[in-house]
């Protein structure tokens, strides 16, 4: 393969003081950010869910390779279709099919295998990791796919929430059926199941406090 040319970097140098005020205000949004389960089924443009995608797919990658592929679902017959499936599997994980010990971590949040926001949020986009890549009938090896795809997950999240909009990572076990439902390749395989729109008026979230910063980082 040959060399990639390199051009000029793209960067605005901010002074210490701007620096300290930015990372600041960034944590100001982002600890307000909660996972929503409660959505109202006012309309959104879809133009900001593509933006919030592309802000997603600026992630850093495995040999650049983009292992991912978002599915913007707003078709209600389609999200009925994925609420039923999806439903299906939760019905048998909190069934028998979750250890205990698994159950016994849930508890404490009140999930359950309902999941109505799967049809009222106007918008559920499916994050699907590609496996590997396929270039002249051929595979093609992808490096690090579920970093990649984690990373650029976790900014599609923190785009989302900056828009002032909400989002949960829904995770059905198993998750082929999105694959099947959605009609994507083989090398493709569903990754996160994410719901997106405003908050329903009257939503709540569990009362839950994060980690301190003594207990999360150290430095050295």
């Amino acid at each position: 393969m040959s060399q990639i040319d390199h051009i000029p970097l793209r960067h605005t140098r901010r002074s210490d003081t701007e620096i300290i005020t930015v990372a600041k205000g960034f944590y100001d949004t982002m600890r307000l950010r909660r996972s929503v389960r409660f959505f109202s089924d006012d309309p959104v443009p879809r133009s900001a869910i593509e933006d919030c995608v592309r802000a997603a797919a600026t992630a850093p990658s495995g040999a650049h390779q983009q292992p991912w592929h978002f599915v913007i679902v707003e078709n209600p017959a389609v999200k009925r279709e994925i609420r039923v499936a999806a439903e299906k599997e939760e019905a048998a994980f909190y069934a028998g099919r979750a250890p205990d010990e698994w159950l016994d971590a849930l508890a404490p949040i009140g999930t359950d295998q309902h999941k109505p926001f799967l049809e009222t949020a106007p918008y559920l986009v499916v994050l699907f990791a590609r496996n590997y890549g396929i270039r002249g009938g051929e595979k093609v090896k992808h490096y690090y796919v579920s970093e990649s795809v984690g990373i650029a997950a976790g900014f599609f999240i923190a785009a989302v929430h900056h828009a002032g909009l909400a989002t949960l990572t829904h995770t059905p076990s198993p998750m082929k059926f999105l694959g099947d439902i959605l009609q994507r390749p083989d090398n493709e395989r569903a990754f996160l199941l994410l719901p997106v729109g405003h908050p329903a008026v009257d939503a709540t979230v569990p009362d839950l406090a994060r980690k301190p910063f003594a207990e999360i980082a150290t430095i050295i």
